[in-house]
C-alpha cells in the first residue's frame, strides 16, 4: 500500500493478553463475498471476461468476448447460492459479515436488503470486482465513493469497512479518506493491529485465503467439500488451543457461487453446527470486531 512499510515482526512473542466480549478465548469470522454481476463482462464495458473463482476450471480472459459458462456460474451464486447461505446463517445463528460489490448488489436489490434485514454487516468490495493494481487513483477514488453511496442507498447503512482484494497501492490511503473504520486487505496475522496511514492510525483486520472456498476454483486446492472443511476443522483446533494463552481470530471466507453448492453448503452446515457448540468462541462481524479492539487497544496506547 502507498506509504507503508513492511512489518516482519508483528507482535511476536509479545501477543497481546485480553479475553473478547463475554469472556471468549477466540473471535470466529465469517465472510461471505458477494460479488455476482460485479466481476470481468464486456457487457459492462470490461475488456475481456472474467476467468476467476468459478467452477469453470482454467478458464482464461476472453477479450472482448463473453464467457457464457462463467457467467452462468456467478448468476448460480446470486439466484441460489445466496439465499441458500443466508437460511444456514439463520439456522446456526451466526451473524456475518458481507463482503459486497455495489454493483453486484444492484443488480438484485432485495438481495441487499435481506443481508441487513438478517443483522449482517455489509462491508464494500468496490463498486467492480475487478483488479484495481493498474486502475488510475482518482478513478479508484471515484469507484470508492460510488460504491460506499449504492450500499448505503440499498441497504440503510454506509459501510465502515473495506475490502478490495485485487487491491491497488492506493487502496487504504483512499479508504481512510473516505472515513472507514478499517479495511481487510492483508493476510498477514491472527489478530487486528493498528498502521500507519496518511500520517494517522489505521486498523487493519487481517483475512484469510487459506481457510477460503475460493480453493474451490484454484490449484493447489480443495478438491471436495471434505478438504475444505477438513482443513477449517484443524485451524479452529489450532487456534483455540492457542488461544487458551493468547486470544485468537479466524476469518474463513465464502463466494456464493462457491459454498452455496448443495454439496458444499451441507459440509460447511456440518462444521458451523458443530463450532456453535464451543462455549470460548466468539461468533461475530467484523464491525463488532475493530470497535471492540478500538476501545480496548486504542490506538494512541501500546498493544501489550
Amino acid at each position: 500500500m502507498s506509504g507503508s512499510i513492511r512489518d516482519f515482526v508483528g507482535y511476536g512473542r509479545e501477543q497481546p493478553q485480553f479475553e473478547w466480549p463475554g469472556g471468549k478465548r477466540m473471535a470466529l469470522s465469517l465472510v461471505v463475498n458477494y460479488e455476482e454481476g460485479g466481476e470481468n463482462c464486456v457487457l459492462d464495458g470490461d475488456e475481456s471476461s472474467e476467468a476467476l473463482n468459478s467452477d469453470v476450471a482454467g478458464a482464461q480472459p476472453r477479450r472482448g468476448r463473453r464467457n457464457l459458462a462463467v457467467e452462468s456460474h456467478y448468476e448460480y451464486g446470486s439466484r441460489v447460492g445466496h439465499w441458500r447461505i443466508l437460511d444456514l446463517l439463520h439456522e446456526c445463528k451466526i451473524p456475518a459479515t458481507y463482503f459486497a460489490v455495489s454493483s453486484a448488489l444492484e443488480k438484485h436489490p432485495e438481495a441487499a436488503r435481506s443481508i441487513v434485514q438478517e443483522g449482517h454487516e455489509v462491508v464494500s468490495h468496490g463498486a467492480r470486482w475487478i483488479d484495481y493494481d493498474t486502475v488510475d487513483c482518482e478513478i479508484e477514488n471515484r469507484h470508492m465513493s460510488q460504491s460506499l453511496d449504492v450500499i448505503e442507498r440499498l441497504c440503510g447503512v454506509r459501510p465502515v469497512g473495506w475490502y478490495t482484494g485485487r487491491v491497488s497501492p492506493n487502496t487504504r490511503s483512499l479508504a481512510q479518506k473516505h472515513g472507514l473504520l478499517y479495511d481487510c486487505d492483508v493476510y498477514n496475522d491472527d489478530l487486528p493491529y493498528w498502521t500507519q496511514t496518511n500520517d494517522s492510525p489505521h486498523l487493519v483486520l487481517p483475512y484469510s485465503f487459506d481457510c477460503n472456498d475460493m480453493r474451490y476454483a484454484t490449484a493447489p486446492g480443495f478438491n471436495t467439500p471434505d478438504d475444505f472443511i477438513g482443513h477449517l476443522q484443524r485451524t479452529l483446533d489450532c487456534l483455540r488451543r492457542e488461544s487458551k494463552t493468547h486470544p485468537k481470530m479466524m476469518s474463513i471466507g465464502l463466494h456464493l457461487r462457491l459454498a452455496g453448492r448443495p454439496g458444499r453448503a451441507e459440509a460447511l452446515r456440518e462444521f458451523l453446527m458443530r463450532a456453535t457448540n464451543h462455549e470460548d468462541i466468539w461468533f461475530c462481524r467484523r464491525e463488532d470486531i475493530a470497535r471492540f479492539w478500538i476501545e480496548r487497544f486504542p490506538a494512541h496506547r501500546t498493544q501489550s
